[in-house]
């Protein structure tokens, strides 16, 4: 008993003496600490204590896409533990290609009777997909979440990263060091996120360098590191020195394709992500990306739902969250040349 006081103590940064009372169910202890303490329980692979076996105070289901891309894992780590912390249980279902669809896990949850759904980067956020079956459900009175993928007419609370803010960052960092041979490769513009950003794009291509058309600055592909790969290739051998992409699994194949053409990042090419996405700080070269406040998105997603299903609804207006710029090193000064060209033709990209 006493090395796993010991074990425990260590391992959520509180004494023995705290864990003990936790153990057993005593008064004098914050919820903070005793939080770290059930977390250390579970790190640790102890089963809690009955004493501190909550009754759940219902079921939410958590649906989100293929878990390959990590700022998804990200996104359901800290909406589960929320909803934990708020008593719920959380039902997580992951999506995959050829797998189980969207609509096939709302109908799964419906049988589990859930309390309410969080959606993330869902079929709400594709344009080109029907939204009644968020109609039905909220038919139905099912409170629903939307995290990233703004619904116009969904009657459910929307949180969502400001992709323009996102986009108006990694561009100025970028023209700062002197690129004026900026692209963008990003996913399917049917998709909310995917779209806002290339109109933030071409706004800022008009704004900064003149340019009025800005379909030869921006290969739309998939969010995966081959998507990257081959959108950066096209842009790196038009031209371009820095490309912005939408995610930072296409970063990384930017980077790949940068080094597969014989460029080095950020010597030769510079490249931004988006997302800042766990161990993205460990690549090589460290990726310079924009990161989406993960953990403020998720808190305001579940105390949505959670007023939802308390009867205190909230507002239906979009609430969009700041991103911040994370400068490391994927980008570097446009190289002379580069430099030389641009100002002489400095709309021409």
């Amino acid at each position: 008993m006493r090395t796993r006081l010991t074990d425990l103590a260590e391992q959520a940064g509180v004494s023995t003496a705290t864990v003990s009372r936790v153990l057993n169910g005593k008064h004098g202890v914050s919820a903070q600490a005793r939080q770290a303490v059930l977390a250390a329980l579970d790190v640790l692979g102890y089963e809690r204590p009955e004493k501190l076996r909550m009754r759940s105070a219902g079921l939410v289901g958590l649906v989100v896409p293929e878990l390959s891309n990590p700022v998804f894992p990200a996104f359901a780590q800290v909406i589960e533990t929320m909803l934990t912390d708020r008593g719920y249980t959380p039902l997580l279902c992951t999506q995959s290609p050829g797998g189980t669809t969207e609509d096939q896990y709302v109908e799964l949850l419906l049988e589990h009777g859930v309390d309410g759904i969080v959606f993330v980067s869902g079929l709400h956020a594709d344009t080109s997909a029907s939204k009644d079956r968020y109609h039905r459900l909220r038919g139905r009175g099912v409170p629903l979440v939307l995290v990233n993928g703004f619904a116009e007419g969904v009657d459910a609370p929307a949180v969502s990263t400001d992709d323009t803010a996102a986009m108006d960052q990694a561009f100025r960092h970028l023209w700062s060091l002197g690129h004026r041979s900026i692209g963008l490769a990003i996913g399917p513009t049917r998709f909310v996120p995917a779209r806002r950003k290339r109109e933030a794009f071409a706004e800022l291509l008009e704004r900064h360098a003149g340019v009025t058309d800005p379909d030869p600055h921006v290969v739309s592909t998939l969010f995966t590191v081959e998507g990257g790969h081959a959108a950066a290739t096209e842009l790196f051998r038009s031209g371009h020195t820095a490309v912005v992409c939408g995610s930072d699994m296409m970063a990384l194949g930017a980077v790949r394709a940068a080094r597969t053409l014989g460029l080095s990042v950020p010597d030769d090419v510079s490249v931004v992500g988006f997302d800042d996405s766990p161990l993205i700080a460990f690549t090589d070269p460290p990726l310079t990306t924009v990161r989406q406040p993960v953990a403020a998105m998720g808190h305001a997603a579940v105390s949505a739902l959670v007023g939802e299903i308390t009867g205190t609804p909230a507002a239906r207006a979009e609430l969009l969250f700041h991103p911040e710029l994370v400068v490391r090193g994927s980008t570097g000064s446009a190289p002379e040349h580069a430099a030389t060209t641009a100002e002489t033709a400095p709309a021409s990209l």
